[in-house]
């Protein structure tokens, strides 16, 4: 029976799924040391952590490594093709549930959510509703988006036919910018936009994007909101602003450290929303990534290759280790 391992836990009917197929076993601790003592020896390992490189060291029975979710920034791609190993992901099933978040976070932040709640709880209904003196509404503003892939999308199919707004976006290919949205180069996009949205791959050209530079062109009032990867950032660029009042706010899902200290400096701002990385997590969404990755675990085991496969050089190599 093949071993199925996976960094993290699965949605309820994704884990029936692989449990029918295979020896389905889930890391103790999502750290490298104990996803390669314990992943040793699998078949498949299904990621929602970090893999380290030597993962796919002296590994004879890996197959594929398949990404819970879209991001690949979690798999080393190089050591995976080199030792042969498939590599796919389930792209765009949570992209409306990360949209969602967005707009949950943005409309937080201009309708001063945390201030009133505190205000309200501690000194008293008057209090809390006196945050509503500069409270602001969503609708006449400009959104910029860095990156139109299928979040980027998502986000812009809510901006703009929810609630209205102007869209502005930018991303390394213009032509997957929609009708109703403005391309413009990121410097403009970022002194353009009342709220600025990073929901970009992380890669060499995009980390350190929004550095001091980019964050010094943005409006005192801009909403930063990054659903994207935490080294798309600056961070000290970033909490230099805060601290200076040089922008509206920030709603941040990831950070280059994960887990975020409880004692770092953006718990420390009023205007500043911290989320534990779960922008595209729900049920629903779980559901649809868990399946969506034992759907191609299912399909490797069987002999086949992944729908979602990301290094398709690496096709040769494998079928000489798992001859069809």
């Amino acid at each position: 029976m093949s071993f199925i391992f996976s960094t993290h836990p699965l949605h309820p009917a994704a884990e029936a799924m692989l449990k029918a197929a295979g020896d389905l076993r889930v890391a103790s601790a999502p750290d490298p040391e104990t996803l390669l003592r314990e992943g040793r020896g699998a078949s498949i390992v299904v990621v929602r952590a970090p893999i380290p490189p030597a993962f796919f060291e002296d590994a004879p029975a890996l197959r594929a490594a398949i990404r819970h979710g879209a991001g690949l920034d979690m798999v080393p791609m190089d050591a995976a093709t080199r030792a042969g190993v498939l590599v796919a992901n389930v792209p765009a099933v949570n992209a409306p549930t990360v949209a969602e978040h967005v707009f949950l976070v943005t409309l937080a932040l201009l309708r001063r959510f945390r201030l009133m709640d505190r205000e309200l709880r501690q000194k008293g209904w008057a209090a809390g509703r006196g945050q509503s003196d500069a409270a602001v509404d969503l609708g006449g503003r400009t959104i910029g988006i860095v990156g139109m892939g299928n979040v980027g999308k998502a986000i812009f199919r809510i901006a703009k036919f929810g609630f209205g707004l102007e869209v502005v976006a930018t991303s390394r290919s213009p032509e997957s910018v929609p009708d109703g949205a403005r391309f413009l180069p990121v410097d403009e996009l970022v002194a353009t936009a009342d709220i600025v949205v990073l929901c970009c791959p992380l890669t060499p050209e995009t980390t350190g994007l929004l550095n001091a530079g980019r964050i010094g062109r943005m409006k005192r009032d801009t909403i930063l909101v990054n659903v994207s990867r935490g080294p798309v950032i600056d961070d000290a660029a970033l909490i230099e602003a805060l601290r200076d009042g040089r922008i509206g706010g920030a709603a941040l899902d990831v950070f280059a450290t994960q887990p975020l200290p409880l004692d770092h400096p953006y718990f420390g701002f009023d205007n500043v929303i911290v989320t534990p990385h779960l922008a595209g997590l729900t049920d629903e969404s779980m559901m649809r990534m868990g399946t969506g990755a034992a759907s191609e675990a299912l399909r490797v085991m069987k002999g086949e290759l992944p729908v979602n496969l990301r290094n398709p050089q690496v096709v040769e190599h494998y079928r000489r280790r798992f001859p069809p």
